[in-house]
């Protein structure tokens, strides 16, 4: 090979292997905070945005593609106006054409509305649901209360939680 040739080479190779690349310096940043909660900025924004709570994976993909964010992006390179399109888009998924059936909130029982919950108020509903089930003294909500299993499972021998197992051997 050349001398321009081997040049070349090795720049190729050189930026192949390095997986992170800033284009300007002091524009990265390596935490953000976004709705309450920390994304790591070294990952790609898509899989950031799943470490808010209430954010998934298909919702992130489907967020970033109607804000027009590249997905191939790091958290850490995205533009302040580009986070500000997200998180309105994450607040307000309804007036951006997100289909009702991708919300995590359907028909509420109290206000019939379609939402999507992110962050705390996540733990507030679960909250509230539970506390409506438990005033109501429904199956459910009774054995919420109680500590045992809820959905149907066997509990005879299984989640005991630290109670005696086994038969008690004679002296």
């Amino acid at each position: 090979m050349t001398g321009s040739a081997t040049a070349l080479f090795r720049d190729q190779t050189e930026e192949s292997i390095m997986s992170l690349v800033v284009s300007e310096k002091g524009s990265f940043s390596f935490i953000l905070r976004v709705l309450n909660t920390n994304l790591e900025g070294k990952d790609k924004i898509m899989y950031a945005l799943t470490s808010i709570k209430g954010v998934g994976r298909r919702y992130a993909n489907l967020v970033c593609k109607k804000a027009e964010v590249d997905t191939n992006k790091r958290a850490g390179e995205i533009t302040a106006e580009e986070l500000e399109r997200i998180v309105t888009i994450i607040q307000n998924p309804l007036q951006y054409k997100i289909p009702k059936w991708f919300l995590n909130r359907q028909k509420d029982i109290r206000t019939g509305e379609y939402t999507q919950h992110v962050s705390n108020a996540v733990d507030n509903t679960l909250r509230e649901d539970l506390e409506r089930l438990k005033k109501m003294r429904v199956h459910r909500g009774l054995r919420h209360y109680w500590g045992i299993r809820v959905r149907g499972q066997h509990t005879k021998t299984t989640g005991r939680r630290g109670k005696t197992v086994g038969v008690a051997k004679k002296k």
